[in-house]
């Protein structure tokens, strides 16, 4: 092993340099996992914990040593139940970018070029999106391209039917026993509707904002689906992809996105969706922008 340089006893390198630039990258993308959400308060409790550790096994107290290296025994066992949301995106985004995974394979064969593409017709969801966004009437709308999301289909009620502008608008109706929780469509089908989405833990979702909307981030946190979010307060319609929201869209712009999605690599940057969920889209009333945080005061009530 060739040596780059010498400080003190401790010899450096290229094999160090090599493996601390990769330790640093990986802290780094850990960190922007966790950054905004109360696993950053988890981590930095069980650093302190471990840090403690450190020093009550370095000052040779042996009863608190003992109990506490039980419990750092079973540390990784720990973390994994912690921040199993966090390593389920951070294994999620390996996946996604990843030459071997299917999407990649395959996309590139003659047969395969248009498959999304004529599989899906956007004519009808952006009408619907229209008609229940002038009415105030609250739906969520998620749509997968990869995977048909069954453990969260499960939670509700199954469809399997072709999506449709007055399928969609119906289920949506007030007095409709589907209009709850969410829908699913995989495919240009509906796949289930009724379905229940976990909500997301972040700390910085503005306060506008209520449950049907963190349950929108909250799916686009844990998986690569896109979420569409119509607010039943403001009939405003807004999207949720890769743990950020993008709010009060018009419908060439729900277009957009939705083909950038289902047809094209996503080129959305994190800063600009933060800015765009942060502040008021030009033309946007103060009487909206104050809607309150009571629109949906639990998943049952995701209407």
């Amino acid at each position: 092993m060739t040596i780059l340089f010498q400080i003190g006893f401790l010899e450096i390198s290229w094999v160090d340099i090599f493996d601390i630039t990769l330790v640093a990258i990986l802290l780094y993308q850990v960190y922007k996992l966790m950054k905004g959400s109360v696993a950053v308060k988890i981590f930095l409790g069980f650093l302190s914990l471990y840090l403690f550790y450190l020093v009550v096994s370095a000052s040779e107290m042996e009863l608190l040593s003992n109990i506490l290296g039980q419990f750092m025994g079973v540390g990784v066992l720990a973390a994994i139940i912690l921040f199993q949301q966090e390593i389920r995106k951070f294994l999620l985004v390996i996946g996604k970018t990843t030459q071997f995974n299917r999407e990649n394979i395959l996309k590139n064969l003659p047969w395969k070029k248009n498959d999304a593409r004529d599989s899906y017709t956007l004519n009808p969801i952006i009408e619907a999106t229209k008609s229940l966004g002038a009415k105030n009437t609250g739906a969520l709308i998620v749509f997968s391209k990869n995977t048909e999301l069954k453990f969260i289909a499960e939670t509700g009620d199954a469809i399997d039917a072709l999506v449709s502008k007055r399928l969609l608008i119906a289920i949506f109706n007030k007095t409709s026993p589907l209009h709850d929780g969410a829908l699913i469509i995989y495919k240009n089908r509906i796949k289930a509707a009724r379905c229940l989405l976990p909500t997301s833990e972040q700390e910085n979702i503005p306060a506008q904002y209520g449950t049907r909307h963190r349950a929108a981030i909250g799916l686009s946190e844990t998986s690569d689906a896109l979420v569409l979010v119509v607010s039943e307060e403001t009939g405003q319609v807004s999207i949720a992809l890769n743990g950020d929201l993008f709010p009060n869209l018009s419908s060439q712009e729900v277009r957009k996105r939705l083909q950038n999605y289902l047809f094209e690599e996503s080129d959305n940057h994190p800063k600009e969706v933060s800015k765009k969920m942060s502040e008021p889209k030009k033309g946007e009333t103060k009487k909206e922008k104050s809607t309150s945080n009571e629109e949906e005061p639990n998943v049952a009530d995701l209407k």
